[in-house]
């Protein structure tokens, strides 16, 4: 069993069997009612891009290239704008639209606003062994200057590690919430995608990828859909993505990547409900 599968299979049944149930939830589905969840904290999954491990499950399908298209409408266009999300073929953010065709002062718009990006990259490239390579999207004033959801993956951490001639790039995505069913695996390959990126744009390789998650949750109307991935058997082959050439960060289009093992992934038996 690849490391993907055995860890959703661990979590899915760690949830299911012992998860805390919240109370007085924020988030409501469509009909009012609200949406409660099982939860567990501090999940913690490595993987080893230079070895082949990727962060990818075969129990179900995974929006693999939506998910980076998100990751370039974030970190690229540097943009909160729904227009421009839907341009790109990204839909799922419209329900959090802050009523300014907007997602507010969020994820783009502040890596925008602290040129959070380009001061990555340059500390990549002039001082690699470096230990402060962090982006943080959790900005405090952002969050008071507009409405809108609060970050959820917030920050990722760099370092640069040299074994024999080559420098490798290794990152830790910490969240502070997971919908596991909705984006668990969206989120980890969509950050992998972002490594790639900047390791290509520094001339690095590719090395470790960590994902720390604080609330991993399960929604009450989607306990079902996790059974139901508990019961189903993995597939053998190791789906991977491929990033052609070694370019500028912001010269990378959705086109560079190559997705390989992913066909005979099935989906869901039915649509998961979204709360909001």
């Amino acid at each position: 069993m690849i490391k993907a599968d055995k860890y959703y299979k661990e979590s899915l049944n760690k949830i299911l069997t012992d998860g805390c149930v919240d109370v007085d939830p924020r988030p409501v589905y469509k009909d009012g009612v609200k949406a409660h969840t099982k939860f567990i904290t501090q999940v913690f999954e490595e993987y080893d891009i230079s070895k082949g491990e990727f962060p990818i499950t075969t129990l179900r399908n995974t929006a693999i290239k939506t998910g980076i298209k998100e990751v370039l409408w974030i970190y690229q266009k540097q943009s909160n704008s729904l227009e421009v999300a839907r341009n790109m073929g990204i839909n799922w953010w419209d329900e959090w639209d802050v009523g300014d065709g907007t997602i507010g002062q969020r994820y783009g718009a502040t890596i925008s606003k602290y040129n959070l990006m380009d001061e990555l990259l340059e500390g990549l490239v002039k001082n690699p062994f470096g230990r402060r390579h962090i982006i943080n999207m959790y900005q405090y004033s952002d969050m008071s200057e507009t409405k809108g959801l609060h970050p959820c993956a917030y920050e990722t951490l760099y370092s640069v590690r040299k074994v024999g001639d080559e420098f490798y790039l290794d990152l830790t995505l910490t969240q502070r919430s997971n919908d596991y069913l909705m984006a668990g695996y969206i989120n980890k390959i969509q950050y992998v995608a972002l490594q790639m990126m900047i390791a290509g744009h520094c001339g690095y390789k590719v090395g470790k990828f960590c994902h720390l998650v604080q609330n991993l949750h399960i929604y009450d109307r989607h306990l079902d859909s996790a059974s139901e991935l508990l019961n189903r058997e993995p597939l053998e082959e190791q789906p991977y993505i491929e990033l052609a050439g070694n370019k500028s960060f912001y010269q990378y289009k959705i086109e560079d990547f190559k997705v390989y093992n992913t066909k005979n992934i099935k989906k869901l038996s039915k649509s998961l409900e979204i709360a909001v």
